[in-house]
């Protein structure tokens, strides 16, 4: 078991899973290949300004040059080796970092469906019938295979420490794979603007052991708290910034069906509030 993390719980340069760690390593290679020629263009521009100085007698001057074929050699190849290795490293990376693809991992995988409402998140554990907003916990080391729409408007799910922003979108179901290594305590983030209560649309990533995420579905799944279809439409679907972070019981397993297929009316969105003067931030 991994220590507690300290520090920023949204540092992209401290990933605690492979999918983070590998989209920090693509993050490196481009800058580091990017700056392979722009520090020699920049040191160029001033070599040049220096050595060109009128006071510097050994410059020369030619006031009938016109053309060099080994300049533009130079000017038009190294751009085009650049844009190569930067196009390599970007086709290898998005294949080998396909959201779909299983990322392997010790003990039993973990379903979660995450659906993005105004402004909120809602955490659906089928397996364990239980649901939680703005509160994501998972199991440390096991793959976790997330299933992803959206109640209202356009969204993007991200949690920086473990990699891989993907949108949500209504009427659709996206897939993530991801894992984390490290027990500790992270953040997640919507990464897409979508109304009002935006800035607050964040939320907590608990990574804990195996035994506590049993003890934590178990002592979830006794709640006095309700998810089904009623209950979904009643408190959770309305637009609202939630000031505490609600646990429920799942009694709907098809709740998320239901909410991707539309069989559930999407919500009203930020625009037809605003349409309506209605002020539905709480």
């Amino acid at each position: 078991m991994g220590q507690e993390v300290v520090g920023s719980p949204m540092n992209i340069l401290d990933p605690q899973g492979p999918i983070a760690a590998a989209n920090m390593t693509i993050l490196i290679d481009s800058i580091a290949i990017m700056l392979a020629i722009v520090v020699p263009t920049i040191v160029a521009i001033f070599a040049s300004a220096w050595y060109f100085r009128q006071s510097n007698r050994r410059a020369f001057y030619w006031p009938d040059w016109e053309y060099s074929g080994r300049l533009e050699l130079v000017v038009w190849s190294i751009p085009a080796l650049t844009i190569i290795l930067l196009g390599g490293v970007a086709w290898i990376g998005s294949h080998q970092l396909d959201p779909a693809r299983p990322v392997p991992g010790t003990g039993q995988g973990v379903t979660i469906q995450v659906v993005s409402l105004d402004w909120k998140w809602l955490f659906i554990y089928p397996d364990q019938r239980i649901a939680t907003v703005n509160t994501l916990t998972v199991p440390v080391g096991a793959p976790l295979h997330f299933r992803l729409t959206s109640a209202s408007v356009l969204n993007v799910f991200f949690i920086p420490q473990l990699g891989s922003m993907i949108y949500t979108m209504n009427g659709m179901v996206t897939r993530l794979e991801l894992r984390a290594d490290e027990v500790g305590n992270y953040q997640g983030l919507s990464a897409h603007f979508s109304g009002d209560g935006f800035p607050d649309m964040m939320f907590d990533v608990k990574v804990v052991s195996e035994p506590e995420f049993a003890s934590f579905a178990a002592n979830t799944v006794k709640s006095d708290h309700v998810l089904n279809g009623d209950s979904y439409r009643k408190e959770l679907l309305k637009q609202s910034v939630p000031k505490d972070k609600a646990i429920y019981r799942l009694d709907d397993p098809l709740l998320f069906t239901a909410i991707a297929t539309q069989r559930i009316p999407p919500g009203p969105g930020p625009q037809e509030a605003a349409n309506t003067g209605a002020s539905n931030v709480r």
